[in-house]
């Protein structure tokens, strides 16, 4: 089996696609599913899922992510000087991208460190049925909201206006919800899944509800380091 590179150059090469539209999912889960420990994926996570993590941050356009898994994981901006960003600068990319927000409610804190900490604006992507007040502070807040869809969230328009703004390379870290939703939405291109040695039991899947029907998956790579694998299937 192919060792997962060290050097952030293969690596990058190693999760690199063509240029054009492509969205990848990323998420680390134990032998028997779980993606967290005590609510958090850090438990489950290693040094090089960590790189990894880092190599596809750095490869995307921008970042995808359901509220609930941002707030939860207290996610913040992709900042130039972090880890991140001089990894983006390394490969020749710019320092920043943007951290998208889903959201049917518009569930974002107009003080999140999301919104106040953010280089280049933080997006949301609500529907028209979330509160308006709320659309309008986060706004003013600094905020780009976009309205996709009228009752939910509709996520292939997202893509779309995603794209027409230059963030062809979406990368989605869950959670669960948007990417079960991604799924029967048929947009999910790619799933790089890192499989760690534990079990955990009793956790929340990658999958919380049944698909419209299942969804076959060609593997593409498997990489290993310490016993945990590092896969890439393709979905579409």
């Amino acid at each position: 089996m192919t060792p997962l590179p060290h050097d952030p150059a293969e690596l990058a090469d190693a999760y690199r696609v063509p240029a054009g539209r492509h969205l990848r999912v990323n998420f680390v889960a134990s032998l028997d599913g779980a993606i967290s420990v005590d609510g958090r994926s850090g438990g489950l996570g290693s040094d090089g899922d960590l790189r990894v993590f880092r190599t596809l941050r750095a490869l995307a356009d921008a970042v995808l992510v359901g509220a609930g898994t941002a707030a939860a994981e207290g996610y913040r901006p992709v900042l130039p000087d972090s880890a991140v960003g001089r990894l983006r600068t390394q490969l020749g990319r710019p320092g920043v991208c943007p951290v998208v927000v889903v959201s049917r409610r518009a569930s974002l804190r107009p003080d999140d460190q999301l919104v106040t900490a953010a280089v280049t604006p933080t997006l949301l992507v609500t529907c028209a049925a979330a509160d308006a007040e709320q659309r309008a502070a986060l706004t003013q807040a600094g905020v780009e909201v976009l309205v996709c869809g009228d009752d939910e969230v509709d996520l292939p328009t997202a893509l779309d206006t995603l794209a027409g703004r230059g963030h062809e390379q979406v990368l989605c870290e869950g959670g669960p919800a948007l990417f079960t939703a991604a799924l029967a939405a048929g947009v999910v291109d790619e799933l790089d899944l890192s499989i760690a040695p534990l079990l955990v039991g009793g956790g929340p899947g990658l999958l919380p509800h049944a698909l419209p029907s299942p969804v076959p998956a060609q593997l593409r790579q498997v990489l290993d380091e310490d016993g945990v694998l590092f896969t890439r299937y393709a979905l579409r």
